[in-house]
């Protein structure tokens, strides 16, 4: 029994697809559930499992192919077992025409040939069925045996100097592969951002010591407690939560000629993936506990590492965080993810010669940039929001005390 391999439907918000992967070819052996193809979308790939045991038929849309929503894109004979021939196998095994026309010839009478050419043809250990005939009747004659040997040594001949005009620049080569979907997609965002917001970027920076004491002290009872390790990110997502509670115009969006301000707290986290950045998003952070930010965030960076994402990972957020730190950048201007108003970069941690109290310290120092969208956010607001982060990263105890 053959079964039709169709694309899964497509979210409402994607018009189409592309293949991006075929695990398995014509003529291989496939278990039940196993993935035989990758398809990608504008925001995640998704996995085409084999819907029962058998042998992979035929693939109908190969590698790059656009298709759509319920498309076919292979056929799956079901309970068969590798080796035996297949529709598509047993079609190409058939002699092909020109198969056929070499060995009719071949078995033709040497008797349609003159004496001169049968005794070139032997010189030169040639078979009729090697030369194309120009005579009546398709015939073959002397002048068409002495041009086929003449192409035939002119075409070393040629191979050689080829390889002489390409030898001084060997080692300077190129690669050109299609852009991924996924790739397309965030070029046409991002030079969307750049040419639809009025977008300006402000800057801080913040002195980490605290933070980095205060993980130093409880990070072991901490991962013991709740199975997970402490990390900066946790302090970052509590500190915009409640900077974004303080500074509503941050977490709102426009919508043609409205404003549309968010009483929930969405944040999308900048994750880079093999295949491009995503950006999926920790949902309700404001209900979130430490535990939980740091459990949600490993989650989220696993499926992104590993393609597993789905495309309700990726829906919504109201605000971005992404960290160049983990790069070692040490400072950037990030580029807004729209419709969302605002976006705030972490940098590399930094020990720089700070005056404090009159005195120089080493403090380990990191950079914030804030980038925002100056139709809606004001530069009151945008400083206001980052100056609140800063205290708050700077003393945590106030996102306890909630000051």
């Amino acid at each position: 029994m053959t079964i039709e391999i169709l694309v899964p439907d497509l979210p409402e918000s994607v018009a189409d697809a592309t293949i991006a992967t075929w695990h398995k070819q014509p003529g291989d052996s496939v278990q039940r559930d196993e993935v035989l193809v990758e398809i990608e979308t504008d925001k995640v790939v998704l996995e085409v499992p084999a819907p029962d045991d058998g042998v992979l038929e035929a693939i109908v849309e190969e590698e790059g192919a656009t298709v759509l929503s319920k498309q076919l894109i292979a056929k799956l004979k079901a309970g068969a077992v590798a080796g035996e021939p297949t529709k598509d196998k047993a079609e190409s095994s058939e002699a092909s025409p020109d198969k056929r026309h070499k060995a009719a010839l071949s078995e033709e009478s040497n008797d349609a040939l003159s004496p001169a050419v049968r005794r070139l043809l032997a010189e030169h250990n040639l078979e009729a069925s090697d030369v194309k005939g120009t005579g009546v009747g398709g015939r073959i004659t002397r002048e068409d045996v002495d041009a086929h040997l003449a192409k035939k040594s002119a075409a070393p001949a040629k191979e050689e100097k080829e390889a002489q005009v390409e030898a001084p620049t060997a080692a300077r080569t190129e690669k050109r592969v299609p852009m991924t979907r996924l790739r397309k997609t965030v070029a046409n965002r991002l030079l969307e951002a750049k040419n639809s917001t009025a977008m300006l970027t402000t800057f801080n920076e913040v002195n980490m010591k605290p933070i980095m004491d205060l993980r130093a002290q409880y990070k072991d009872q901490f991962e013991k407690r709740h199975d997970t390790r402490l990390g900066f990110m946790s302090f970052y997502v509590k500190a915009v939560t409640e900077a974004l509670k303080r500074y509503p115009e941050v977490n709102a969006s426009i919508d043609g000629d409205d404003i549309v301000y968010h009483n929930y707290f969405d944040i999308s986290m900048a994750v880079s993936t093999p295949r491009g950045l995503v950006t999926p998003v920790l949902k309700d952070c404001d209900t979130l506990g430490f535990a939980d930010i740091e459990k949600g965030i490993k989650e989220l960076a696993i499926k992104g590492r590993d393609g597993k994402l789905q495309v309700e990972d990726l829906m919504g957020g109201n605000f971005t965080i992404t960290n160049g730190g983990v790069f070692g950048s040490l400072m950037s201007t990030p580029i807004i993810n729209p419709p969302q108003a605002a976006i705030l970069g972490m940098h590399k941690i930094q020990d720089r010669p700070m005056a404090v109290n009159g005195k120089v310290e080493i403090l380990p120092m990191m950079y914030l940039a804030l980038s925002y969208d100056h139709r809606l956010i004001d530069g009151r607001e945008s400083v206001g929001f980052l100056v609140t982060i800063k205290e708050l990263l700077e003393d945590p105890a106030r996102l306890l005390l909630d000051i």
